[in-house]
């Protein structure tokens, strides 16, 4: 029956905690479950701790650092786009991997960084004493940002290198500061082949059992004064006060699992309508979407090894959350997630009605939700099936809303970057392609939303085209001049025979944007209502449960959970044990023969045939290639460090579980695993394979 009230009652191995805020309670659990180290010895700031060692990858992934030379490890899949960039036909990294053999080999990334946390501070009581007493929900808004700005700016107004950023948790009941130190030099040291760090590909994606080598290395570069500096070859490799020592030792079923890293965003707290909405407007409108552009682009990559190259990181992106969304979608269904919120939501009301005292302040927030989301939902459905077949549709719209938002005040080194990710953007497109892919989201839009929210582009492909949106977007594309960085030049030139708004594809943008603020502005009352209602709905169960250590909702902040390895059942007379080797990636090879996802190169199969495991093997002498736990896990969490009792790296976290993949919404304790490489298969990876004795040389391994 517990079940029932997963979202109130926390479990043990739940929770995406605040290292800076730990309760006794949830102290006191980590140590009952095996955790051997301090809670200063995880976070202490100014001082060394583990958390020094965990970094915001790109403010996408998560990472950990390694060795006293500013090593970094993360997940394949984090680093991907950065090993594409360097990838050509004839160096292909993504088919072959990539090994620096020295320092001055290891490849630049101007758009990578990574972020160090310095401190988080909880600012709640300033921001909430200087909200109004009866203050409308928009000028909430305005007051909560104005002043988060400030104590941002105030934070770091005597350090020009940290950067600072307020954050709301639980719903805006609470506010937190957090101090970062970023670092812009990161470049490429290692990659294996795709046929190990993404072995199993779009159909393993999500699954266990896995056996991808889910790995990248990376190296942090400073100024000589060990501070951040922007890419030079007079940096050197970052020194940092804390790197996370690795364990050869490898774990038991039972064994303390504890993950560190900065998950992106989950909605723990969200009501039985939240949910409803999501799934039949934001991850409807995914699947559907992605699929016809995904279908698009794999056809072209199979054709052409340079499209392949172009299109691999966009296509692993979208992939990504496309299968996301149909694993969540199944799993709220199966799981009967809504039910389980609806009764939640009632044990609420019946908590109100017998505390006179809350009725004024709670007393028909569960109607006034019910009536916003329902209001307000065609408009969401079509601006979500909007951004995904326009917003995330065709490059060409891509590259017009970067001209015409090009910032042309901006100072020379922000210039230059951005003039450098633009002509990156062009140097990707293939026209065929994205031709085709623009066709097909001009159908597919139409196809699904209500005549009213069809921009005037339509009335124009009716009226002068005769419904036909190839014609159309072939007349496009040969009228505008910003397929290619040309239109761009000519703008920067100040070309008096070129106007820009008379571009067709600024027109299309420019027609786009009228139509989603006219879809977003529609809805403006009940997002207002929503807002301050799922705000209200959050302190209501977190009072009603006072007695309850509650963490809040994931936001890309520093987090760790903790939990148990072991198996799982996914369903009747089924176990799944809690690892595999390499036993795996053979049988799946003969499996799914002619599989693309399953192809792996010879050199691998070689290597591992050759069963020289060395001291990475297990005690079986056998080659353990993943494993699970029962950590907390979500988007952003990938290439967060697994670590055991002593804090010693034991793997890398890069994936979820599909019969839980409704956990950004509820933790199902008896499903939701969190899948990670096993960091032995990881270094047998570099020295066996890489035959990089220069990089295993600057860890600190544990026998």
């Amino acid at each position: 029956m517990l079940l029932v009230f997963l979202p109130i009652y926390i479990w043990a191995d739940e929770g995406m905690w605040l290292p800076c805020c730990l309760s006794k309670q949830t102290k006191q659990v980590m140590k009952d479950m095996g955790l051997n180290l301090t809670p200063r010895q995880l976070y202490n700031p100014g001082g060394a701790a583990l958390s020094n060692a965990v970094v915001s990858f790109g403010g996408f992934c998560s990472g950990v650092v390694v060795s006293p030379d500013g090593l970094v490890f993360t997940n394949h899949h984090c680093g991907f786009d950065a090993i594409r960039q360097h990838s050509t036909v004839k160096h292909d990294y993504l088919r072959n991997g990539f090994v620096a053999d020295s320092l001055s080999d290891e490849l630049p990334n101007p758009d990578l960084f990574v972020s160090f946390l310095v401190r988080t501070e909880d600012v709640t009581e300033r921001i909430l004493q200087a909200l109004p007493q009866d203050v409308t929900e928009d000028n909430r808004s305005l007051i909560v940002d104005s002043l988060s700005t400030l104590i941002a700016d105030e934070a770091v107004k005597n350090d020009t290198l940290l950067r600072a950023v307020v954050s709301s948790f639980y719903a805006g009941n609470e506010y937190y500061l957090s101090v970062y130190k970023d670092y812009y030099d990161v470049r490429l040291v290692y990659a294996p082949p795709s046929s190990v760090g993404k072995f199993g590909g779009d159909t393993d994606n999500w699954v266990w059992p896995r056996h991808t080598g889910d790995f990248s290395v990376f190296r942090i570069y400073a100024d000589t004064h060990n501070e951040p500096a922007a890419y030079s070859k007079d940096n050197v490799p970052y020194h940092p006060d804390y790197y996370a020592p690795i364990s050869l030792a490898g774990y038991k079923e039972g064994s303390f699992c504890m993950t560190m890293g900065y998950p992106g965003t989950t909605s723990r707290y969200l009501s039985s309508y939240g949910v409803e909405e999501r799934m039949n407007a934001d991850n409807m409108a995914r699947i559907d979407v992605r699929a016809i552009k995904q279908a698009i682009w794999k056809d072209a990559m199979e054709k052409s090894d340079a499209v392949r190259i172009k299109y691999a990181s966009k296509y692993a992106q979208s992939a990504n959350y496309w299968k996301n969304s149909i694993g969540m979608n199944q799993s709220i269904k199966k799981l009967n997630i809504i039910g389980k919120k609806r009764r939640l939501e009632h044990q609420l009301t019946e908590w109100i009605h017998r505390k006179p005292e809350e009725r004024n302040k709670y007393a028909g927030i569960l109607t006034e939700l019910e009536d916003s989301y329902r209001n307000r939902y065609k408009n969401a459905r079509a601006m979500a099936y909007f951004g995904e077949c326009f917003a995330n549709g065709p490059e060409l719209v891509t590259a017009a809303w970067s001209v015409l938002n090009f910032d042309f005040e901006a100072e020379k080194s922000v210039l230059e970057e951005r003039v450098r990710q633009l002509l990156e953007l062009y140097a990707n497109i293939d026209l065929d392609i994205d031709k085709k892919v623009f066709v097909a989201m001009l159908k597919e839009y139409a196809a699904v939303v209500e005549p009213e929210s069809l921009s005037e582009t339509y009335a124009t492909i009716e009226k002068k085209f005769k419904g036909d949106y190839q014609a159309y977007v072939d007349d496009l594309y040969s009228h505008t001049e910003l397929d290619t960085p040309r239109g761009f030049e000519r703008v920067v030139k100040k070309d008096s025979t070129y106007v820009l708004f008379e571009d067709p594809a600024i027109s299309f943008v420019i027609d786009m944007l009228v139509k989603s603020y006219e879809l977003s502005a529609a809805a403006d009352d009940d997002n207002m209502k929503i807002e301050k209602n799922e705000r209200l709905l959050n302190e209501a169960v977190r009072e009603m449960e006072s007695d309850k250590d509650f963490y809040p909702d994931a936001n890309s902040t520093m987090r760790f959970s903790f939990g148990m390895i072991g198996g799982y059942s996914p369903k009747d007379a089924l176990e799944y044990t809690y690892y595999t080797t390499i036993k795996g990636i053979f049988d799946k090879i003969r499996e799914y023969k002619g599989d693309s996802d399953f192809e792996v190169i010879p050199s691998v199969i070689d290597l591992l045939e050759n069963r020289d495991f060395g001291r990475y093997a297990a005690e079986d002498g056998n080659m353990n290639v993943c494993f699970i736990s029962d950590n907390d896990i979500t988007g952003g969490n990938s290439g967060s460090g697994m670590f055991n009792g002593n804090g010693e790296l034991i793997g890398l976290a890069f994936d979820g579980n599909w019969e839980a993949m409704s956990s950004d919404i509820i933790y199902e304790p008896n499903l939701q695993r969190c899948i990670g490489v096993d960091i032995r298969y990881v270094l047998y990876m570099i020295e066996k394979y890489g035959k990089s004795t220069r990089l295993i040389n600057e860890l600190k391994l544990v026998e």
